[in-house]
C-alpha cells in the first residue's frame, strides 16, 4: 500500500528491519537493546513475533528508510465469537512526524482487522502522550477505558516522559 500524500510505502515488516525498528521503539520509550548484550535475544523475539500467525507488523518505509511502525495482536475474549485488534505498538520516527505516516499505518492495520473479522481495535498510549491523543482522536479513536500496571520486577516502568 503506498500513502500517496506522504510518498511512503507501507509494508509487512520483515526480519532485515530489525535495526530500524528496535531505533523505533527506542523512541517509544522502550529500552534501547541496539549494541548490548540483549540485542541478540531481543532479535530472536522480533523474529518470532513476525512469524505468528495472531500478529501482523508493519513498517512505513520512505526511500529506503524506516520511519515507522505498527504491530498488531489479534485476540479472542471470553464470550466473543470474533477477535479484536489490539496494538501494543505504533510509533513514527521524531524527524518524520505530522506526514501523515500514523494515519497510514492505522488504516492499513484497519483493513487487516476487518478482513480477520475483528469485532474492533484497541491501543493504549501513555497517559503524558498528548499530542498522540490528539492524533488517535482526529483519526475517529475514542477514548475508553483506563490501563492500570503493576511492575513485578525492577524495571522503570512507564519510562520517564521525554521532553
Amino acid at each position: 500500500m503506498q500513502n500517496r500524500s506522504t510518498a511512503v510505502q507501507i509494508r509487512e515488516s520483515a526480519p532485515a528491519d530489525w535495526l530500524a525498528v528496535a531505533g523505533l521503539l527506542a523512541q517509544l520509550g522502550r529500552p534501547d537493546v541496539r549494541g548490548t548484550a540483549e540485542e541478540a535475544e531481543a532479535r530472536r523475539v522480533y523474529e518470532r513475533y513476525l512469524e505468528r500467525l495472531d500478529t501482523v507488523a508493519l513498517v512505513a518505509e520512505d526511500e529506503g528508510r524506516v520511519i515507522g511502525f505498527l504491530d498488531m495482536e489479534f485476540r479472542t475474549w471470553l464470550n466473543f465469537l470474533t477477535p479484536q485488534a489490539w496494538i501494543p505498538d505504533l510509533v513514527v520516527a521524531e524527524d518524520a512526524r505530522g506526514r501523515g505516516i500514523g494515519a497510514a499505518l492505522l488504516a492499513r492495520a484497519e483493513e487487516l482487522a476487518r478482513a480477520r473479522g475483528c469485532w474492533g481495535m484497541t491501543l493504549e498510549s501513555a497517559t503524558w502522550r498528548e499530542r498522540a491523543h490528539a492524533f488517535y482522536v482526529s483519526q475517529g479513536w475514542k477514548e475508553v477505558a483506563r490501563s492500570f500496571s503493576r511492575v513485578l520486577t525492577d524495571a522503570e516502568w512507564p519510562p520517564a516522559p521525554r521532553p
